[in-house]
C-alpha cells in the first residue's frame, strides 16, 4: 500500500515507462498473437492496460483522461501506445491535483470490497505488472524482441556481448 503520493508516483513512471517500452515493441501484426484459441490477445492485454487506468481510477473519484471502458481495442500499436500514455500521464496530472498523502488512508468500494486509495494504487501497479508479464511470453511467441524491465533480456545480454543465463 503506498504511503505517500510521491512515493507512488516516483513507482508509477518507471512502471508505466516500462509497459510503454513493452507496448512500443509491438508490431500491428503481433496484436492477434495468443497462447490458445480461447486465449486473450497481445492486443487485448496491452489495450486492457490502458483501459484499466481510467476504469480502476474512475471508482475512486478521479477523472481520468483515457479510453473507456467499452472502447474496441484499436488495430494499431501506435494508437493503444498513445492511449496508454494519456492515461497514465492523466493519472499523475490528477493525483498531483486533487490527492495528498492523508487521502490515501480513505476507502472506496472498489469491486464489492473496501479498498484504501494508497491500495488502490498499489493493486493498479500489481495488475499492470502482472499482464505485463504475459505479454512478454506472447511476445517470444510472436518472434518479437522482449525489453527488459527488471534487468537485460536475454535478447539485451546477447547485444553487450554477454552470455545469457539459461
Amino acid at each position: 500500500m503506498f504511503r505517500t503520493t510521491e512515493d507512488f508516483i516516483k513507482d508509477w513512471k518507471f512502471e508505466s515507462d516500462s509497459t510503454l517500452k513493452v507496448i512500443n515493441s509491438l508490431t500491428d501484426e503481433s496484436l492477434d498473437q495468443k497462447i490458445s484459441p480461447d486465449g486473450r490477445t497481445l492486443g487485448f492485454l496491452a489495450w486492457h492496460l490502458a483501459i484499466t487506468i481510467p476504469e480502476m481510477m474512475g471508482l475512486t473519484g478521479l477523472k481520468i483522461n483515457g479510453p473507456g471502458e467499452k472502447s474496441p481495442c484499436p488495430e494499431k500499436v501506435s494508437e493503444i501506445l498513445d492511449e496508454f500514455k494519456k492515461a497514465s500521464d492523466s493519472l499523475i496530472d490528477e493525483i498531483k491535483k486533487n490527492w495528498n498523502d492523508d487521502i490515501l488512508q480513505t476507502e472506496d468500494e472498489l469491486y464489492g470490497e473496501k479498498w484504501k486509495k494508497g491500495l488502490t494504487l498499489f493493486y493498479l501497479m500489481l495488475h499492470q505488472t502482472h499482464h505485463r508479464g504475459q505479454m512478454t511470453v506472447l511476445m517470444r511467441q510472436a518472434g518479437l524482441k522482449v525489453p527488459g524491465i527488471y534487468g537485460p533480456s536475454r535478447e539485451e545480454w546477447i547485444s553487450m556481448g554477454m552470455e545469457p543465463l539459461p
